[in-house]
Protein backbone atom coordinates (compact mmCIF):
# COMPACT_ATOMS: atom_id res chain seq x y z
CA UNK A 1 0.00 0.00 0.00
CA UNK A 2 1.48 3.15 -1.09
CA UNK A 3 1.27 6.23 0.88
CA UNK A 4 0.52 9.50 -0.74
CA UNK A 5 3.27 11.86 -0.24
CA UNK A 6 0.73 14.67 0.82
CA UNK A 7 -1.00 12.68 3.58
CA UNK A 8 0.85 12.70 6.86
CA UNK A 9 1.27 9.57 8.85
CA UNK A 10 -0.52 9.08 12.23
CA UNK A 11 2.57 9.85 14.19
CA UNK A 12 3.01 13.00 12.22
CA UNK A 13 -0.62 13.91 12.72
CA UNK A 14 -0.44 13.46 16.49
CA UNK A 15 2.72 15.41 16.62
CA UNK A 16 1.11 18.18 14.68
CA UNK A 17 -1.89 18.41 17.01
CA UNK A 18 0.30 18.37 20.02
CA UNK A 19 2.37 21.06 18.66
CA UNK A 20 -0.55 23.24 17.19
CA UNK A 21 -3.20 23.31 20.18
CA UNK A 22 -1.95 23.39 23.74
CA UNK A 23 -4.08 21.57 26.43
CA UNK A 24 -4.58 24.55 28.71
CA UNK A 25 -6.37 26.38 25.93
CA UNK A 26 -8.85 23.55 25.75
CA UNK A 27 -9.41 23.69 29.51
CA UNK A 28 -9.82 27.42 29.36
CA UNK A 29 -12.34 27.12 26.61
CA UNK A 30 -14.33 24.60 28.62
CA UNK A 31 -14.29 26.92 31.64
CA UNK A 32 -15.42 29.83 29.54
CA UNK A 33 -18.32 27.83 28.17
CA UNK A 34 -19.26 26.72 31.70
CA UNK A 35 -19.13 30.34 32.94
CA UNK A 36 -21.29 31.52 30.06
CA UNK A 37 -23.77 28.76 30.82
CA UNK A 38 -23.83 29.75 34.53
CA UNK A 39 -24.34 33.41 33.65
CA UNK A 40 -27.11 32.49 31.26
CA UNK A 41 -28.85 30.45 33.97
CA UNK A 42 -28.42 33.24 36.51
CA UNK A 43 -29.80 35.77 34.03
CA UNK A 44 -32.77 33.53 33.38
CA UNK A 45 -33.44 33.19 37.10
CA UNK A 46 -33.23 36.96 37.62
CA UNK A 47 -35.48 37.52 34.64
CA UNK A 48 -38.01 35.11 36.12
CA UNK A 49 -38.03 36.94 39.45
CA UNK A 50 -38.30 40.29 37.68
CA UNK A 51 -41.27 38.98 35.73
CA UNK A 52 -42.92 37.85 38.97
CA UNK A 53 -42.34 41.22 40.63
CA UNK A 54 -43.68 42.98 37.55
CA UNK A 55 -46.75 40.77 37.66
CA UNK A 56 -47.29 41.62 41.32
CA UNK A 57 -46.79 45.32 40.59
CA UNK A 58 -49.33 45.13 37.76
CA UNK A 59 -51.81 43.47 40.07
CA UNK A 60 -51.31 46.15 42.72
CA UNK A 61 -51.67 48.84 40.04
CA UNK A 62 -54.96 47.27 38.95
CA UNK A 63 -56.18 47.23 42.59
CA UNK A 64 -55.09 50.83 43.15
CA UNK A 65 -56.70 51.86 39.86
CA UNK A 66 -59.96 50.24 40.94
CA UNK A 67 -59.82 51.96 44.32
CA UNK A 68 -59.04 55.29 42.65
CA UNK A 69 -62.02 54.84 40.35
CA UNK A 70 -64.23 54.12 43.37
CA UNK A 71 -62.84 57.20 45.16
CA UNK A 72 -63.49 59.33 42.08
CA UNK A 73 -67.03 58.04 41.98
CA UNK A 74 -67.55 58.92 45.64
CA UNK A 75 -66.04 62.36 45.09
CA UNK A 76 -68.42 62.91 42.21
CA UNK A 77 -71.37 61.90 44.42
CA UNK A 78 -70.21 64.20 47.21
CA UNK A 79 -69.71 67.02 44.77
CA UNK A 80 -73.26 66.57 43.56
CA UNK A 81 -74.55 66.56 47.13
CA UNK A 82 -72.54 69.70 47.93
CA UNK A 83 -73.98 71.44 44.90
CA UNK A 84 -77.50 70.48 45.93
CA UNK A 85 -76.82 71.61 49.51
CA UNK A 86 -75.32 74.86 48.27
CA UNK A 87 -78.45 75.48 46.26
CA UNK A 88 -80.61 74.85 49.33
CA UNK A 89 -78.38 77.10 51.47
CA UNK A 90 -78.57 79.76 48.84
CA UNK A 91 -82.34 79.72 49.16
CA UNK A 92 -82.10 80.41 52.94
CA UNK A 93 -79.42 83.10 52.91
CA UNK A 94 -82.00 85.80 53.60
CA UNK A 95 -83.38 83.81 56.54
CA UNK A 96 -79.86 83.25 57.89
CA UNK A 97 -79.05 86.95 57.57
CA UNK A 98 -82.29 87.84 59.38
CA UNK A 99 -81.48 85.33 62.15
CA UNK A 100 -77.98 86.76 62.53
CA UNK A 101 -79.39 90.28 62.71
CA UNK A 102 -81.92 89.20 65.36
CA UNK A 103 -79.22 87.37 67.32
CA UNK A 104 -77.02 90.46 67.25
CA UNK A 105 -79.90 92.61 68.48
CA UNK A 106 -80.62 90.14 71.29
CA UNK A 107 -76.92 90.10 72.21
CA UNK A 108 -76.84 93.89 72.40
CA UNK A 109 -80.02 93.93 74.51
CA UNK A 110 -78.53 91.30 76.82
CA UNK A 111 -75.31 93.29 77.16
CA UNK A 112 -77.28 96.43 78.02
CA UNK A 113 -79.36 94.48 80.54
CA UNK A 114 -76.21 92.95 82.05
CA UNK A 115 -74.58 96.37 82.35
CA UNK A 116 -77.70 97.80 84.00
CA UNK A 117 -77.90 94.84 86.38
CA UNK A 118 -74.19 95.16 87.20
CA UNK A 119 -74.65 98.87 87.92
CA UNK A 120 -77.61 98.12 90.21
CA UNK A 121 -75.67 95.37 91.97
CA UNK A 122 -72.70 97.71 92.45
CA UNK A 123 -74.98 100.45 93.80
CA UNK A 124 -76.70 98.02 96.16
CA UNK A 125 -73.35 96.67 97.26
CA UNK A 126 -72.04 100.17 97.98
CA UNK A 127 -75.25 100.99 99.86
CA UNK A 128 -75.01 97.74 101.80
CA UNK A 129 -71.36 98.37 102.61
CA UNK A 130 -72.24 101.86 103.79
CA UNK A 131 -75.05 100.49 105.97
CA UNK A 132 -72.81 97.73 107.26
CA UNK A 133 -70.13 100.31 108.01
CA UNK A 134 -72.67 102.44 109.86
CA UNK A 135 -73.93 99.41 111.76
CA UNK A 136 -70.36 98.40 112.54
CA UNK A 137 -69.72 101.91 113.81
CA UNK A 138 -72.88 101.75 115.90
CA UNK A 139 -71.93 98.32 117.18
CA UNK A 140 -68.46 99.56 118.03
CA UNK A 141 -69.97 102.54 119.84
CA UNK A 142 -72.44 100.26 121.60
CA UNK A 143 -69.61 97.95 122.63
CA UNK A 144 -67.74 100.91 124.02
CA UNK A 145 -70.87 102.06 125.86
CA UNK A 146 -71.42 98.54 127.18
CA UNK A 147 -67.82 98.29 128.28
CA UNK A 148 -68.07 101.69 129.91
CA UNK A 149 -71.31 100.70 131.62
CA UNK A 150 -69.76 97.44 132.70
CA UNK A 151 -66.80 99.29 134.10
CA UNK A 152 -69.14 101.65 135.89
CA UNK A 153 -71.12 98.71 137.22
CA UNK A 154 -67.97 97.01 138.43
CA UNK A 155 -66.81 100.23 140.06
CA UNK A 156 -70.22 100.79 141.61
CA UNK A 157 -70.43 97.18 142.71
CA UNK A 158 -67.13 97.65 144.46
CA UNK A 159 -68.62 100.60 146.30
CA UNK A 160 -71.78 98.76 147.30
CA UNK A 161 -71.52 96.95 150.59
CA UNK A 162 -73.41 94.52 152.72
CA UNK A 163 -74.24 95.23 156.33
CA UNK A 164 -76.17 93.76 159.21
CA UNK A 165 -79.38 95.63 159.98
CA UNK A 166 -80.60 96.82 163.34
CA UNK A 167 -82.65 93.61 163.64
CA UNK A 168 -79.56 91.45 163.21
CA UNK A 169 -80.50 90.33 159.70
CA UNK A 170 -77.81 90.49 157.04
CA UNK A 171 -78.82 93.08 154.52
CA UNK A 172 -78.37 92.88 150.81
CA UNK A 173 -76.20 95.37 148.98
CA UNK A 174 -76.82 98.86 150.32
CA UNK A 175 -76.38 102.19 148.58
CA UNK A 176 -74.44 105.10 150.06
CA UNK A 177 -75.71 107.75 147.65
CA UNK A 178 -78.09 108.41 144.77
CA UNK A 179 -75.77 106.85 142.15
CA UNK A 180 -75.44 103.66 144.19
CA UNK A 181 -79.21 103.54 144.48
CA UNK A 182 -79.60 103.82 140.70
CA UNK A 183 -77.29 100.85 140.36
CA UNK A 184 -79.42 98.84 142.78
CA UNK A 185 -82.50 99.76 140.77
CA UNK A 186 -80.82 98.47 137.58
CA UNK A 187 -80.10 95.18 139.30
CA UNK A 188 -83.82 94.90 140.01
CA UNK A 189 -83.54 92.50 142.93
CA UNK A 190 -85.90 94.57 145.09
CA UNK A 191 -88.23 97.57 144.91
CA UNK A 192 -86.58 100.86 145.81
CA UNK A 193 -88.21 104.16 146.84
CA UNK A 194 -85.96 107.20 147.27
CA UNK A 195 -87.10 109.92 149.69
CA UNK A 196 -86.29 113.20 151.42
CA UNK A 197 -88.29 113.61 154.63
CA UNK A 198 -88.50 116.76 156.71
CA UNK A 199 -89.65 117.15 160.29
CA UNK A 200 -93.41 117.76 160.21
CA UNK A 201 -96.57 117.05 162.10
CA UNK A 202 -97.76 114.43 159.66
CA UNK A 203 -95.95 111.35 158.37
CA UNK A 204 -94.89 111.19 154.73
CA UNK A 205 -95.77 108.28 152.45
CA UNK A 206 -92.83 106.34 151.02
CA UNK A 207 -93.94 103.45 148.82
CA UNK A 208 -96.30 101.17 150.81
CA UNK A 209 -95.45 102.73 154.21
CA UNK A 210 -95.29 106.10 155.95
CA UNK A 211 -92.34 107.69 157.74
CA UNK A 212 -92.32 110.49 160.31
CA UNK A 213 -89.03 112.20 161.18
CA UNK A 214 -88.80 112.88 164.94
CA UNK A 215 -85.35 114.43 165.42
CA UNK A 216 -81.90 114.68 163.84
CA UNK A 217 -78.29 115.10 165.03
CA UNK A 218 -76.28 116.18 161.97
CA UNK A 219 -72.96 116.23 163.85
CA UNK A 220 -73.24 112.54 164.75
CA UNK A 221 -75.22 111.65 161.60
CA UNK A 222 -77.99 110.24 163.81
CA UNK A 223 -81.73 110.47 163.57
CA UNK A 224 -84.94 109.13 165.12
CA UNK A 225 -88.01 108.28 163.06
CA UNK A 226 -91.32 106.45 163.31
CA UNK A 227 -92.42 103.93 160.70
CA UNK A 228 -96.17 103.48 160.19
CA UNK A 229 -97.21 100.17 158.60
CA UNK A 230 -100.00 97.63 159.12
CA UNK A 231 -101.76 100.04 161.49
CA UNK A 232 -98.68 99.86 163.72
CA UNK A 233 -96.06 102.45 164.55
CA UNK A 234 -92.46 101.35 164.92
CA UNK A 235 -90.00 103.80 166.41
CA UNK A 236 -86.38 103.62 165.23
CA UNK A 237 -84.39 105.67 167.73
CA UNK A 238 -80.88 107.04 167.33
CA UNK A 239 -80.17 105.30 164.05
CA UNK A 240 -76.98 106.15 162.11
CA UNK A 241 -76.67 107.20 158.49
CA UNK A 242 -75.74 104.23 156.31
CA UNK A 243 -77.21 101.71 158.76
CA UNK A 244 -79.94 99.42 157.40
CA UNK A 245 -83.06 100.00 159.52
CA UNK A 246 -85.14 96.85 159.25
CA UNK A 247 -88.75 95.93 159.99
CA UNK A 248 -91.33 93.42 158.78
CA UNK A 249 -94.59 94.24 157.09
CA UNK A 250 -97.60 92.02 156.84
CA UNK A 251 -97.54 90.06 153.59
CA UNK A 252 -93.74 90.14 153.14
CA UNK A 253 -91.50 87.14 153.64
CA UNK A 254 -90.20 86.81 157.17
CA UNK A 255 -86.67 86.23 155.92
CA UNK A 256 -86.71 89.37 153.79
CA UNK A 257 -87.53 92.46 155.85
CA UNK A 258 -88.11 95.99 154.65
CA UNK A 259 -85.04 98.23 154.97
CA UNK A 260 -84.55 101.96 155.26
CA UNK A 261 -81.10 103.40 154.58
CA UNK A 262 -80.45 107.11 155.16
CA UNK A 263 -77.72 108.76 153.03
CA UNK A 264 -77.59 112.12 154.73
CA UNK A 265 -78.76 113.58 158.03
CA UNK A 266 -79.50 117.30 157.90
CA UNK A 267 -80.68 119.76 160.48
CA UNK A 268 -84.36 119.06 159.94
CA UNK A 269 -84.43 116.39 157.26
CA UNK A 270 -83.08 113.05 156.15
CA UNK A 271 -82.42 111.70 152.66
CA UNK A 272 -82.32 108.02 151.79
CA UNK A 273 -84.37 105.16 150.36
CA UNK A 274 -86.77 102.36 151.24
CA UNK A 275 -85.96 98.83 150.02
CA UNK A 276 -88.92 96.44 149.82
CA UNK A 277 -89.07 92.77 148.76
CA UNK A 278 -90.47 92.04 145.32
CA UNK A 279 -93.36 90.03 146.83
CA UNK A 280 -94.38 92.82 149.20
CA UNK A 281 -97.99 93.86 149.23
CA UNK A 282 -99.31 97.35 149.26
CA UNK A 283 -99.50 97.66 153.03
CA UNK A 284 -99.86 101.13 154.32
CA UNK A 285 -101.05 102.91 157.40
CA UNK A 286 -103.01 106.06 157.93
CA UNK A 287 -101.05 109.18 158.64
CA UNK A 288 -100.16 109.75 162.23
CA UNK A 289 -98.70 112.75 163.97
CA UNK A 290 -94.95 112.78 164.39
CA UNK A 291 -93.61 112.12 167.83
Amino acid sequence: MSISPNVPSPQESYHYESVGTPRWITVLFVLVIAGVAALAYAGYSVHGRVQQELAKADEQNRILTAQLEQANARIADLKGQVEVTSQKVGMTQAEIAEAKSRAEAIRKEQMASDQKLSAEISANQRESEAKIGAVATDVTGAKKDIEATRSDLEATKGKLERATGDMGVMSGLIARNHDDLEELKRKGDRNYFEFTIEKAKNAQRVGPIQIALNKTDPKKSKYTMTVLADDKSIEKKDRTAGEPVQFYVKGSARLSPYEIVVFDVGKNQITGYLSAPKDAGGSSAPAAPAK
